[in-house]
């Protein structure tokens, strides 16, 4: 995979003003470096440009991998995971104080797949909210 230009990488997180475009994490204040992630996979043809790279916190982007498609826990159907460049944040998903609330398929699918509920995140995002960071 070929790297992506550091101009490429500016401005993709600079416009998701430092936030994880799935679970809204700040990368201010973390120890690790987010990813610039390929919304369409490189092995499923997405390129690295502009409308492809979205700002993914580290456990997003491990957890999204390769996926594409998704399965809705209400459903058990196959949907596609939520994708930021194409959709809206707040279509998919809202605030139930630290917890995402998944408000469609797309959205109860990648709230599943992407873990974005789990223990450590909450306790981070409760961090986060004393800090005045939550919800972004």
């Amino acid at each position: 995979m070929a790297a992506i230009p550091v101009s490429l990488r500016r401005l993709v997180i600079q416009r998701a003003n430092n936030l994880c475009e799935y679970c809204g994490l700040s990368q201010l204040g973390q120890a690790a470096t987010f990813h610039i992630d390929h919304v369409i996979p490189v092995v499923a043809g997405g390129l690295t440009t502009e409308d492809n790279l979205a700002l993914a916190c580290v456990s997003c982007s491990l957890y999204k991998g390769a996926r594409q498609d998704v399965e809705d826990p209400e459903t058990n159907k196959m949907v596609p995971i939520f994708n930021p460049r194409q959709q809206s944040w707040r279509e998919h998903f809202c605030w139930n104080d630290v917890q995402i609330v998944g408000l469609t398929a797309v959205g109860r699918a990648t709230v599943n797949a992407l873990k974005l509920n789990r223990a450590i995140i909450l306790a981070i995002r409760e961090e986060e909210k004393l800090l005045g960071r939550h919800p972004p």
